[in-house]
This record gives C-alpha cells, sequence and structure tokens, in this order.
C-alpha cells in the first residue's frame, strides 16, 4: 500500500472522528470556550452594558481584590462552605444510607422520607428554614429554651448562619443517599464473609471493605458537592432576606450577606457587579476567580484519589 494511500486513509478516518465528535466539539466551543475566553476577555475592560468596552488593564482586578470591601468576605464564606458543608454533606450522606442499608423492615418508607426534603424547592424550602429557626417566634428556639438549652440566633446572628445554612443542605440530603445506597448494595458480600471470618470488627469491615468499594462514588460526591457549592446563590440570599426583613420591590436594592456579611458568597457578587452595579469587568473577575478554585479544588481531589488508588494497588 502506497504512502499516499495509507495517508487519505488516515484522513478519512480523522474527519470520521471528527464527524462523530462534531455535536460535543460544537457544544463544548459554544457553552464553554466561548464564554471563558469572553470572560478573561472583558476582565480587562471597563464595560457597563451600554457603551462599548473600553481597555483598562489590570484596573478590576486591582479593584475587586484591593478595594472592593465584599470581596475577602465572600471568599471566606465560599471556602467555609465547601469545606464544612461539602464534608458533612458527604458524611451525613453516607451515614444515612448505611442506616438504610441496613434496616430489615419499612425501607421503602424511610428512603422516601429522607429523599422527599430534596425535592422541596430551594427557594421554598430556605423559607420554611427561616421560619422554623426564627430566633423570636421559630419553634425550634421554643423548643430548646423550654429543654433550657441556648437558643442560637441562626440566620439573624453572623455567628450561626452559616451553621444553619448547613443544616439546611443536611436536610435535602436525598440525592447523596441514593447514591451511596446503590454504591453500598454493590459491595460484594464475599468480601464481608471474609472480613467477618478473619476477625474483622465493624469500623473495620468499614473501612477494608466498604470504603475502598464505594471510594468512586465518594470521589463523585466530594467533587460534584464542591462544584456546587461555588454555585451556591439561592439558599444564602434568600436567607438573608427573610431574616432581615427587607421586602424588596421596585426602587430597592438588597445588598447580600445578612448579616453582618456572612453568608454572602462569590455568586452573589457576580450578580452584585454585574447585574446591579452593571460593573462587568470586576464582574469577570469575580467569575475567574471562581472558575479557578474550582478547577484547583478538583484538580487536587483527582490527585489525591489517583494516589490513594497507587497505594491500594501497591
Amino acid at each position: 500500500m502506497s504512502t499516499y494511500t495509507l495517508r487519505a486513509k488516515h484522513r478519512r478516518s480523522t474527519l470520521r472522528t471528527l464527524a462523530f465528535l462534531s455535536p460535543w466539539l460544537i457544544g463544548f466551543s459554544v457553552f464553554f470556550t466561548y464564554p471563558l475566553i469572553s470572560t478573561v476577555y472583558f476582565s480587562f475592560m471597563q464595560y457597563d452594558g451600554f457603551k462599548p468596552p473600553s481597555w483598562t488593564g489590570t484596573k478590576n482586578w486591582s479593584y475587586v481584590f484591593e478595594h472592593y470591601p465584599l470581596f475577602w468576605p465572600a471568599l471566606r464564606n465560599t471556602l467555609w462552605l465547601v469545606v464544612i458543608m461539602v464534608t458533612l454533606r458527604v458524611a451525613f450522606g453516607l451515614g444515612v444510607g448505611l442506616l438504610i442499608t441496613k434496616i430489615k423492615t419499612a425501607t421503602g418508607v424511610f428512603r422516601t422520607l429522607f429523599y422527599l426534603p430534596y425535592l422541596a424547592p430551594p427557594v421554598a424550602a430556605t423559607m420554611a428554614f427561616a421560619f422554623l429557626l426564627n430566633p423570636g417566634t421559630g419553634p425550634v428556639n421554643s423548643i430548646l429554651e423550654k429543654t433550657g438549652l441556648p437558643a442560637p440566633g441562626w440566620f439573624n446572628d453572623p455567628t450561626w448562619s452559616k451553621p444553619a445554612l448547613t443544616l439546611l443542605a443536611l436536610w435535602g440530603i436525598g440525592d447523596l443517599m441514593v447514591i451511596f445506597m446503590a454504591a453500598l448494595l454493590d459491595v460484594p458480600k464475599e468480601q464481608y464473609e471474609a472480613a467477618e471470618l478473619d476477625g474483622a470488627t465493624p469500623w473495620q469491615r468499614f473501612r477494608y471493605v466498604t470504603l475502598p468499594n464505594i471510594s468512586p462514588i465518594v470521589m463523585f460526591a466530594v467533587v460534584t458537592g464542591v462544584i456546587q457549592t461555588m454555585q451556591y446563590y439561592t439558599q444564602p440570599l434568600i436567607a438573608g432576606k427573610v431574616a432581615s426583613g427587607v421586602i424588596q420591590g421596585a426602587g430597592t436594592q438588597f445588598e447580600p450577606g445578612y448579616p453582618d456579611k456572612s453568608t454572602l458568597t462569590l455568586p452573589q457578587l457576580v450578580y452584585n457587579l454585574g447585574f446591579q452595579r452593571f460593573d462587568y469587568g470586576s464582574a469577570c473577575v469575580v467569575a475567574l476567580v471562581l472558575f479557578t478554585l474550582s478547577m484547583a479544588f478538583t484538580a487536587l481531589l483527582m490527585r489525591r484519589k489517583g494516589g490513594l488508588i497507587q497505594a491500594g494497588d501497591r
């Protein structure tokens, strides 16, 4: 076969492959590559959505990092939620999944009870939690006071606002519960039986049998949890509005972060800068910070997962 024929065959094979990949390539280019390049471009521009953009260099970057008072509180809150909320959600979801797989009767009822809160719309669920945790009239604090326990301020207290959001996230744990239950039911029973014959305790069976088998699912839950928390917008905004008593209408503007910037997150800054202050350049800077943090967390977790797999193989 001549060299020309081989090249033609290789070219046809490449074109055929690109044809099959074209739907993904078009979607990736239109919905990821182009927006990312545009965000980088506008982060160096002064643009309000009305006048043509003008080059400002690193002015937007220096403004966000050095002069915008809401950026660093929002970054600290977002990182707190990523570390604490994601960790507790994964641990609680795994615990509930383990518990339900061990129950012998009424398993369907418990699955339904734990999964139903996940179906509640975020706005309605947050408003309900803000009512339940109201420090003055909420039933939760009334019960705590009757039992002699301290009654926190919850969404009205900067110290307790993020733990209150974490409780809200744990209440809607149904998605992780279902995923972990499916993974737990796939663990080979022969491995548990062999571990019992070797005298392994329940904790040892969980550590050396359960966790290695479900580690890909745990990693999936952590990575998706980090990405979702980096986009955490609706719940803290609604909780701050309800707790502050602000009724937003025509001509009013609500500054997110109540109380005392404790519920402020980076996605809220993107909206605040871009669609309330019409400072699209600074909003793009915050969006790029979010993108960089998401990629860094994901790369770190995947690298750690790869190291654990190699260590297990050895």
